[in-house]
C-alpha cells in the first residue's frame, strides 16, 4: 500500500507546533508565575496566533499538562496490552520504570511541581486530572480481572500507582523508589516490616 507523505506531514507540523506551545509556555510559566502569564504572552513566545494556541490546548492550565491524555491513555495500555500471563502490578511497575523513573531526576520536573503547589488554579486542575487518571485506571484493572468498573479494591490500586509519580523526586535513585513503593503493593507491609525487623534473640 502506497505511502500518505501528506498526511504524515501534517500530523508532525501539528505536533511540533503543539509542543512548540507548550515549551514556550512552561519556559514563561517558571520564569515569571503562572498568574503573570497571559494566553496572549504564550502564543507570541511560541509565534503563533491565540486561535491556533486554542485549537491544541482548552485552557490557560492545559497548557501545563500537556500530555496528560498520553500519560493516562499510556497508563491504561499498559495494564490492557500487558504480555500474556504478566501480574496487572508488575505491568504497571514495568511501566513506570519505563517512563517515570528517568524523568523523575529532570529539574525542570522539581520547577514544575513547585510551580503547581503554589498556584491555587493548576493545583484544582492536577486534582480534577489525577482523579480521572485514577478512575480510568482503575476501570482498566477492574475489567482485567473481571470485576465491576468501581471495585474498590482495583480504584484502590489506581490511586496508589498514580502516588507513585510523585514519590521518586529528589531521590538519589528514582528507580529504586519506585520497586520499593510496588514491593509494598506486591507483598504488603507485613513483609517490609519483617525485612527489617532484627533477628529474634538467641540467633
Amino acid at each position: 500500500m502506497p505511502d500518505s507523505p501528506p498526511v504524515g506531514r501534517r500530523e508532525r507540523k501539528k505536533a511540533a507546533t503543539r509542543q512548540a506551545i507548550a515549551d514556550a509556555a512552561l519556559e514563561l510559566f517558571l520564569e515569571r508565575g503562572f498568574e503573570q502569564v497571559g494566553v496572549r504572552d504564550v502564543a507570541e513566545r511560541a509565534d503563533v496566533s491565540t486561535t491556533t494556541l486554542f485549537a491544541h490546548f482548552p485552557s490557560k492550565e492545559a497548557l501545563v499538562f500537556d500530555r496528560e491524555e498520553d500519560v493516562e491513555a499510556a497508563l491504561v495500555a499498559a495494564v490492557r496490552e500487558r504480555p500474556a500471563g504478566q501480574d496487572v502490578i508488575e505491568a504497571l511497575r514495568a511501566h513506570m520504570l519505563r517512563t517515570w523513573a528517568p524523568l523523575a531526576s529532570d529539574p525542570r520536573l522539581h520547577r514544575l511541581t513547585e510551580l503547581v503547589d503554589r498556584t491555587p488554579a493548576l493545583r484544582e486542575y492536577s486534582e480534577r486530572m489525577w482523579m480521572r487518571h485514577a478512575t480510568a485506571l482503575g476501570a482498566a484493572i477492574a475489567a482485567e480481572l473481571g470485576r465491576e468498573p468501581d471495585d474498590l479494591a482495583c480504584s484502590a490500586l489506581a490511586r496508589f500507582v498514580l502516588q507513585i509519580r510523585a514519590l521518586p523526586g529528589g531521590r538519589h535513585d528514582p528507580r529504586a523508589a519506585v520497586e520499593t513503593v510496588f514491593d509494598l503493593l506486591t507483598h504488603g507491609w507485613r513483609a517490609q516490616r519483617s525485612a527489617d525487623a532484627p533477628p529474634p534473640a538467641g540467633r
